[in-house]
């Protein structure tokens, strides 16, 4: 009960004029960010992070909040239309998105896709109501090895359940940690891995990183690839909006089903996209119409459009109660926490009840104020993609080039921020994920301070790391899931049947595998 009077008090702040146009103008903006491929939900959140120096902390993280609600609904839309994702998270939705609106049903695939992602952002902040301020209460005991065992579940999470190949995730994981290292060490006050550029004696700038790894990566890559947008008509027909919605009661397995492994994938640093896939892979599986997937089945559409936003909702929960965010999105809005001069962790929700439960109540207005103005814009952001990318692309760059300088007034800042938009592409061209590394630049330097705070506690011992059943439970959970891929790996190899000089079985495999690559052709050709 305590937590709804929080909540009502939340809502006091963020229904108000002032909020109200902030959430309008980050979800115009969202949708942008969404629709326009080459940008993305984090790019457009750090993009907009240096406007928000001067504001206010909730009036900020409400704008913030509310463009990452926009941009991820957006998405959807080029999914649906055009057949190209605008977020890696909506790539599962072109499969059936794309057919049910090109066979004449635009309208229903759109009206199905938004209200199940509402559904997936109302059961995510729904969890987040009722469990954050109780992680931050068991968090408030917690002491440096509590802290690190954390961190490092954190980090394992990435490794077991990331969806990437591990050993890409570690070298990301490392690559963000020598980032975090730059600077002053806070435990000896050395300076370290500065090269002799006094500049470097403050750190990298998490804005900078952050500004190269999306805006500059993405634009490079979406620069060497071309995009051949087939619109279909993005006419929206509000009868057809009613009835769509009216039915996805029908659907309620599927729904529910599609939240808990957004919300599971949100709250572990599985993240939106690795939650789209897991979903829809599973709705395929056990739907009684699982063969027409890839066709344009409703199901198809509601199992990722909900798993998405419920873990794009719900990776705010650690990252507000335990400083340890979710996804690279919440990774960027907690480093604009603590440009704010806020830490995200336990003591938040004493210090600062004001900005998380006003944070918490936009949320919910947030995401209706998106789907209604997603409804309603559809086809004035349809039409941007017609707009040529040779006008899109300078402004890209002169949008991340004054960020980055804007930060701390140094060239150098502009420099770091071009090498890390050569990172970023790199990363994009050899599938290494960006997630892990945004993840370890922001808390890298956390964890190993609470390590070696640790370290000095027990002078040494690792046994503080087992010293009682939280700290012990939370390394075990991280052992085993950095133990994983290599579990599954070795129980797939002991699957594998046996080889037969049978020519009858060797006919049936051939004949398997021909069946396995059509169907691959066919689901590339969906997907194209």
């Amino acid at each position: 009960m305590d937590n709804l009077g929080e909540l009502l008090h939340g809502f006091s702040i963020a229904i108000t004029l002032p909020h109200l146009a902030l959430m309008v103008i980050g979800v115009l903006l969202g949708i942008l960010v969404g629709v326009l491929p080459g940008l993305g939900a984090p790019n457009g959140v750090s993009l907009l992070l240096p406007l928000t120096f001067g504001m206010q902390p909730v009036s900020a993280i409400i704008l913030l909040s509310s463009m990452y609600w926009g941009a991820l609904f957006g998405g959807s839309v080029t999914s649906i239309l055009f057949n190209i994702p605008g977020e890696p998270s909506s790539v599962a939705t072109t499969f059936d998105g794309y057919p049910m609106a090109r066979d004449g049903r635009p309208t229903t695939a759109l009206a199905t896709a938004f209200g199940s992602a509402a559904f997936g952002a109302l059961i995510g902040v729904i969890l987040i109501t009722f469990l954050a301020s109780w992680v931050a209460q068991v968090a408030l005991a917690f002491g440096p090895a509590e802290y690190f065992a954390v961190y490092f579940l954190a980090f394992a999470s990435f490794v077991g359940m990331g969806g990437a190949a591990p050993i890409k995730t570690v070298v990301a994981l490392a690559i963000g940690f020598a980032i975090a290292a730059i600077g002053i060490d806070t435990v000896s006050g050395s300076v370290r891995l500065t090269m002799g550029v006094d500049e470097l004696v403050k750190g990298v700038n998490f804005v900078v990183a952050v500004m190269g790894l999306f805006g500059i990566g993405e634009l490079l890559v979406a620069v060497e690839e071309e995009f051949h947008a087939r619109a279909v008509s993005s006419k929206i027909e509000w009868r057809e909006v009613f009835r769509a919605i009216g039915r996805l009661p029908r659907h309620s397995v599927a729904l529910l089903r599609s939240a808990a492994i957004g919300c599971w994938m949100g709250i572990t640093p599985g993240g939106p996209t690795a939650a789209s896939f897991m979903s829809y892979g599973i709705a395929r599986r056990f739907s009684r119409r699982g063969r027409y997937f890839g066709t344009g089945e409703v199901e198809g559409i509601i199992s990722p459009e909900t798993a998405d936003h419920a873990a794009g909702t719900s990776a705010l929960l650690p990252m507000l109660s335990l400083g340890i965010p979710g996804s690279a999105t919440a990774a960027v809005m907690m480093g604009g926490l603590m440009i704010w001069g806020l830490n995200p962790g336990p003591m938040l929700f004493v210090d600062q009840k004001d900005f998380v439960w006003g944070l918490i109540a936009s949320m919910y207005v947030g995401n209706i104020v998106a789907v209604v103005l997603v409804l309603l814009t559809v086809p004035v952001f349809a039409a941007l993609m017609r707009i040529p990318f040779v006008i899109i692309a300078p402004l890209i760059v002169i949008i991340c080039v004054v960020g980055a300088y804007s930060v701390s007034n140094s060239y150098l800042d502009v420099l770091m921020m071009l090498g890390f938009g050569i990172v970023g592409y790199l990363f994009k061209k050899l599938f290494y994920p960006l997630a892990p590394l945004v993840l370890a630049i922001v808390i890298g330097d956390k964890a190993e301070d609470a390590f070696r705070q640790s370290m000095l506690m027990s002078k040494g011992s690792l046994g503080i790391f087992f010293a009682n059943k939280l700290v012990t439970c939370l390394i075990v959970a991280g052992i085993a899931l950095l133990l994983l891929p290599l579990v599954l790996q070795l129980a797939r190899l002991l699957r594998k049947p046996a080889p037969s000089t049978d020519e009858t079985t060797a006919q049936e495999r051939t004949q398997e595998r021909a069946q396995e690559r059509a169907q691959e052709t066919a689901r590339e050709k969906v997907i194209i």
